[in-house]
């Protein structure tokens, strides 16, 4: 498995990343291609697209802080789900680096929700019992009430304060 950092829209693979990315994540979920394109460089923030030799599995877009990494967005190819390839991945990405691991959920009102919470918790994720909500990615939108998962530990409520003051600016500026 290849994964590749993009750190321009202009990348040949830049267009099938983000056609998945669009089609993974509802609108409220999603940045503006206009806010996309002024954060690809940022020192912070991994836009990475996932093939196996010439085939497009996946996305994912995360942010590396001092003392932790937040998974912003993960997507596996629409005819590649449910083969294990997230598993894979994912574990990867969690033997890479000894910092902690956040990422979101959406709330558990549906099933698919609900396998997605239950297929991190196999994973080794912890689910929070913290109230979240996602700053809204563009103007005009609303904040998301969401849910947080944390590896390897579960997280403190003052540990996701410390994550939305220090963390949120940067990442939904």
């Amino acid at each position: 498995m290849n994964i590749f950092r993009i750190t321009d829209i202009k990348h040949p693979c830049f267009v099938k990343a983000w056609a998945l990315y669009k089609e993974s994540f509802p609108d409220e979920e999603r940045r503006l291609l206009s806010n996309q394109t002024t954060i690809m460089d940022h020192p912070n923030y991994h836009f990475e697209v996932i093939f196996q030799g010439d085939c497009f599995l996946g996305i994912i877009f995360w942010w590396g802080f001092d003392d932790l990494r937040y998974i912003e967005h993960f997507a596996i190819s629409t005819v590649h789900r449910g083969k294990g390839y997230g598993q894979i991945i994912l574990n990867d990405f969690k033997a890479k680096d000894l910092r902690p691991i956040l990422l979101e959920v959406e709330l558990p009102n549906e099933e698919i929700k609900q396998r997605r919470i239950e297929f991190y918790e196999r994973l080794g994720f912890h689910l929070t019992n913290h109230v979240y909500y996602q700053p809204a990615y563009c103007k005009g939108k609303n904040p998301i009430q969401l849910l947080l998962m944390s590896y390897p530990l579960s997280i403190s409520d003052e540990e996701v304060a410390h994550f939305v003051k220090n963390y949120h600016p940067i990442i939904y500026a």
